[in-house]
């Protein structure tokens, strides 16, 4: 049987790295990000879905315009709300039938990485273990204007959509720490990779962090 963890953080906190290196370390990865977006692609149904919910102003050359979609939603509920009534369907379906395939082919540890874990409830129910990775909020909201070219305000009403980091470490199950150096938190994903026999570790790049 599987063994099912969930990855998560809050916005900018460094999930995104660190799945990078379990993906190198040979573990799968099932992408909940990727899969949002291969879900409003061009051509898909969803995509379909936003067009007609929120009009063609959001719509660029046949592809969505998520800068503009993003203003929309994070500054409104409501809005947020009906863009995941459009999304939730089809993301947790592609999440199931990858998780099924996954255990079809006996893989001994599965690892499912979602930014809103446990904001979106369905997903709590899928794993056994759950791996957090943390960084102080003023450090995650200077990460992430730096990254998305946000102004403060926009960055914390991105940040408010989220639980706060500290009611996700309050339920998981691993915390990895990157308030510090990439090293030091490469150190930590390497330790738990190797008290766990997850993977090997030693495939992961170590060049300059």
């Amino acid at each position: 049987m599987s063994e099912v963890w969930g990855l998560t953080g809050g916005i900018a906190t460094g999930k995104s790295t660190v799945s990078a290196w379990l993906r190198e370390a040979g573990l799968p990865i099932i992408d909940a990000d990727v899969i949002a977006r291969q879900v409003v692609a061009p051509g898909t149904t969803g995509l379909a879905q936003i067009e007609r919910a929120f009009g063609a102003a959001f719509i660029v050359d046949g592809a969505l315009d998520r800068q503009r979609l993003g203003q929309l939603v994070f500054h409104d509920p409501n809005q947020l709300h009906r863009l995941e009534n459009i999304t939730t369907p089809l993301i947790q379906a592609e999440i199931q039938r990858q998780l099924a395939a996954y255990r079809a082919a006996k893989a001994p540890v599965i690892v499912i990485d979602a930014p809103t874990f446990f904001e979106v409830g369905y997903l709590v129910d899928l794993v056994d273990h759950i791996l957090v990775v943390a960084t102080d909020p003023v450090t995650q909201q200077q990460r992430l204007m730096a990254r998305n070219h946000l102004s403060a305000a926009d960055a914390q009403a991105r940040m408010a959509r989220q639980w706060p980091i500290e009611k996700k470490i309050g339920r998981a199950t691993v915390v990895i720490d990157n308030g510090g150096t990439i090293a030091q938190t490469l150190q930590q994903v390497v330790k738990w990779l190797d008290t766990n026999n997850f993977g090997k570790s030693q495939q992961i790049k170590r060049g300059d962090q």
